[in-house]
This record gives structure tokens, sequence and C-alpha cells, in this order.
């Protein structure tokens, strides 16, 4: 069996599928690529037996149908090392040795019987979603940095879909900071909800094209989620637990609003952050008026910044403390020139919302303060 391809379409897709492929396995089968080749379509195979990809394209066959397991690492370092122009593979059906023609060259690599890698479960008798793909990569974006990487809140380590017939939600949180990114333009008729793995969401990010103008197809039952695209299918298995009641932990009576520049809070937060605790991060936000004076200090080497900012606020006076490396990822994540800042009590969260908001969405970010340290300041 031979086909022709162009080196660097393969490369392209095989790019997009190669992050599930395991650096080491107690089955080594899964480093490589399953090459299925019919009909004059090849379809590609990677999985880590937690999370699966599969991408197709079109090439020049001959002969007959053929499985094979080509070993991933070299063969995406050798079409790396070309340069564009058709290449021809020849499979041995007996032994499955790979032979790769190029104008100057030729390459054999041994490959393996692609009867035994691991079957790649199909969306078969799922419940369905589509999802603008700008949408998808807006709701993983927003939403993925505040999951947790700490393996004993396994049910923290993903996104939260909870999908019902009025809209649907995705959440993260790591305990300390909260997203909710909601969609009032996407809903099922049978409502339902699992957990993602961050690990699958930063594949299927990394894998979609911003700009393409199509849907995002999710297929869903108790044990897997598929994710597919006219040339992608991502499958992966949920997260088997039962994540917090996140509405119970949003405050909804935050009278005090602050209104102020995303980007001159930034600044703000990165440089007096460099004099603040190395392990709290810690900052007080004293809130007078229409100024809002950030400061930190660290007693361990008698380090201490303040900085003051203008602002608009309605409210009464209010200090606050929060971890600034956590409030800098979330405020980074404001789309708006002005950020808004909700807060009631100095021992309740924080919201941090866009002043405006886009048709059929609801941004919704909250950071949980930390106790503040009585000090003399500067």
């Amino acid at each position: 069996m031979n086909f022709i391809v162009s080196s660097a379409a393969l490369h392209r897709q095989l790019s997009r599928i190669s992050g599930a492929i395991p650096s080491k396995s107690v089955l080594p089968i899964i480093e490589n690529f399953l090459f299925v080749i019919e009909n004059n379509q090849l379809t590609v195979s990677t999985t880590n037996l937690e999370i699966s990809m599969q991408t197709h394209l079109e090439v020049e066959s001959r002969g007959e149908s053929i499985r094979v397991a080509i070993p991933a690492r070299i063969l995406m370092d050798i079409l790396k090392a070309l340069p564009e122009q058709p290449v021809t593979f020849i499979i041995r059906e007996d032994t499955f040795q790979v032979e790769i023609s190029s104008e100057n060259g030729k390459y054999k690599l041994s490959g393996e019987n692609g009867e035994d890698f691991p079957i790649i479960p199909t969306p078969e008798g799922t419940d369905s979603l589509g999802i603008p793909m700008h949408v998808m990569l807006k709701a993983i974006s927003k939403t993925l940095f505040a999951a947790s990487s700490d393996e004993d809140k396994a049910a923290l380590n993903g996104i939260f879909f909870d999908l019902n017939e009025n809209f649907s939600t995705f959440v993260a949180t790591d305990a300390h900071r909260l997203v909710r990114y909601r969609r009032n333009d996407l809903t099922v008729s049978n409502p339902t909800n699992f957990i993602v793995p961050r690990q699958a969401l930063n594949l299927l990010k990394s894998s979609l094209d911003p700009n393409a103008n199509r849907d995002v197809i999710i297929q869903y039952n108790d044990s897997n989620a598929f994710f597919k695209t006219e040339d992608l299918l991502l499958v992966c298995r949920l997260i088997d637990q039962k994540y917090p009641d996140y509405e119970n932990v949003i405050p909804t009576d935050n009278p005090n609003k602050l209104f102020i520049s995303k980007q001159e809070l930034l600044g703000t937060l990165r440089r007096v952050n460099i004099f603040a605790n190395k392990s709290t991060h810690q900052v007080r936000f004293s809130i007078k008026g229409s100024e809002l004076e950030i400061s930190c200090e660290d007693n361990d080497f008698s380090n201490e910044a303040r900085e003051t900012l203008k602002c608009h606020y309605e409210g009464q006076d209010v200090e606050i403390g929060f971890n600034a490396s956590l409030l800098l990822d979330v405020v980074s994540n404001v789309d708006t020139a002005e950020t808004v800042i909700e807060l009631s009590e100095p021992n309740r969260a924080g919201i941090i919302l866009p002043n405006a908001q886009e048709e059929g969405e609801n941004i919704l970010m909250l950071i949980m303060p930390i106790m503040l340290n009585s000090y003399v300041g500067i």
C-alpha cells in the first residue's frame, strides 16, 4: 500500500493531535500515530488512554486499506525537517515497515500492526450541542486559567459545563478565584452537567482555528465528551466528581462599586507586587472617595510599596486584602478598558466584571479576600 501527501499539510494536521501522545507509557503502541488509509482518505489517531484525538485529510492512495502505527517522534521530526513537497509513504503489509520518499531522499522506519492500537470511543447515541468555534475558544480562555492544578482537588481540575434549556454556563475555580462564563444563546432541551479535564481543553484550545466560521459539536454521555469539527475529533474521559455549588459562593448583595482603568490597575498591581511578601502576595485596597490606594509590606525584608489611583467609587469607605498574583490573572481577563469591582464586607469575595458585556454572554469573575495584616505604612 502507498499514498502521496503534502509534507506540510501532514505535519500541520499531526501537530494538532500530537499533544495526546504520552512521552512514555506502559503501553508502547500509544507512543505512535495510528494511520488508517482507506479510499483516498487518511485518518490519524492519537491517545493517552484518557484523551484521544483524530484528524482527517485527503491523500492519493493505491492498494488495499491498511491500519499501521507509526512512531510519532521520528515521523514529526522528519516532516518538520522537510521543505514543502509531495512525499510518498510505502507501507509493507506483512512487516508494517514504512518507507518515506521525498524529492531527494528515502527514509525507513519500523511501524506496528494498527490492529493493536486502542479503539477510539465513538459518539454514537449521545446528546449534543453546537457551539460557534470562536465562542468555544472564548469559553475556554476565559475560564481555564482559574481551574485548579491541585490533584487532591480532582473536581476542580477542569471546567464545569452546566447546560440547560435557558442558557449554558462554563465554570472554573481553584477555591481562591472563580470564573462563570454564561451564554444565553446556547441551550439544550435535556439539562445536564459534567466536568471536562483541563488538559483536554488545553489541547482543544490549541487545535482550533479562532478565525474559522464553523461550529464545534459537543456530544456527551455519562463517561465521555466528544468535541467535533469538520476535520478534528477530541474525546476525553469526564471527571467523575461532584462539582461544588458555585452559585452559592457568589455574593449577590454588593453595594460598593469601584470603576477603574484596567491598564492602570494592572500596572499598579505589577509594581506593588514586587514588594509584597513572596508567599502571600498580599496587597491592601483602601478605597476612600475617588481614590484607591494599593499598598503592601514584606516584614521579612522591610519592603513596602504604595500607589494611589483615581477612580469612580460608589459606596462606603472600605479596606480589603487580596492576593496580587491571583488578582492580576483575573483583571487581565477583563476585555474592556474599564474594570468594575463590586465589594461588600472585607471578609467576603470581590466580584470582577467588565463594564460592558457582549450580546448573549455574561461573564463574572470572583476572588476571595485574604486577612489583612496590621502595619504602619510608609
